[in-house]
């Protein structure tokens, strides 16, 4: 970690806390770190109130640069959207995070601790990154049930996951899983047979069986109806303070709703940060105008 992250981290502990009094006052619970008990293998520490740090990260294909010193962060159960024209480095970025591309330069820290640089795609995903790219990948043949089941965290195979006998707290992260993506009354139906934004839900339902610390999602909207759209807000929404959630997406409404007037939106441009700050502020920037939302 550089010295500058280093002494933001008291004010970010101290909004961080802030953060988390305030959704704990609305009803959430508070996000899980490594407080007041030993690690556990690849378990990220969020004391400093930061999820993920990103640090000078470059990307270059064939001489062009994907990524040019990309630096960011982003804070234990936020809630980030990050916008930016098509090229600007966003699909590249969340590449990096999740081990698939390796950079040229840069580092990046999952929590305090953890340095994703060094972990493969796997040990990625053990520690608590999640990652949903636009399609969704759901087990067709299967129920809607067995595939959450198939994803539940923990050790059990494939055989004992769809065949095995399931414990009491196993059925009920099932029944709680199936009531957040309001896929219940569909439980025994198979994915094959769901609509489309049906099938993201049932894909950030997998995810969230896996008890990620950290979700990222690309476009998660993309393709859904108007109706999908607005309750897949109120599930992200709800998910706040939980998890960290840094979304990607193009749909402004989606946008708009997801960072409402205090969230911090992020613009990305030729593989930097162009802007970030409030979503009403980042709209008002004449350079996120001239090279994104347009005039």
């Amino acid at each position: 970690m550089t010295p500058d992250l280093m002494r933001e981290g008291a004010a970010r502990r101290a909004a961080y806390e802030a953060r988390m009094a305030a959704l704990r006052a609305a009803g959430h619970r508070r996000p899980r770190g490594g407080f007041g008990r030993p690690l556990q293998p690849l378990e990220p520490v969020f004391t400093q109130g930061v999820a993920l740090y990103v640090e000078e990260v470059t990307v270059s294909f064939d001489g062009f640069k994907a990524l040019d010193a990309l630096s960011l962060t982003v804070d234990a159960g936020e809630l980030r959207c990050i916008i930016g024209p098509n090229g600007a480095g966003k699909t590249t970025m969340m590449d990096c995070i999740t081990g698939k591309t390796r950079p040229d330069g840069g580092r990046i820290t999952f929590g305090s601790n953890i340095d994703l640089l060094r972990l493969n795609e796997t040990e990625v995903v053990t520690a608590g990154i999640g990652r949903k790219f636009q399609k969704p990948t759901v087990y067709e043949r299967l129920t809607v049930l067995d595939n959450l089941a198939m994803s539940l965290a923990g050790a059990r195979s494939v055989r004992a996951s769809l065949f095995g006998h399931r414990n009491g707290a196993e059925t009920a992260r099932l029944d709680e899983l199936l009531t957040l993506i309001e896929l219940k009354p569909a439980a025994f139906r198979e994915a094959g047979m769901l609509s489309h934004g049906q099938k993201q839900w049932l894909e950030i339902g997998m995810l969230l069986a896996q008890d990620p610390k950290l979700l990222l999602l690309d476009e998660p909207v993309a393709g859904m109806t108007d109706e999908e759209t607005e309750r897949t807000a109120e599930l992200f929404l709800s998910l706040e303070g939980q998890h960290s959630l840094v979304v990607v997406e193009h749909d402004m409404k989606f946008v708009a709703t997801l960072a409402g007037a205090h969230r911090t939106v992020t613009v990305l441009h030729e593989g930097r940060v162009l802007a970030e700050g409030r979503l009403a502020d980042v709209q008002a920037d004449e350079r996120v105008v001239e090279v994104y939302l347009g005039r």
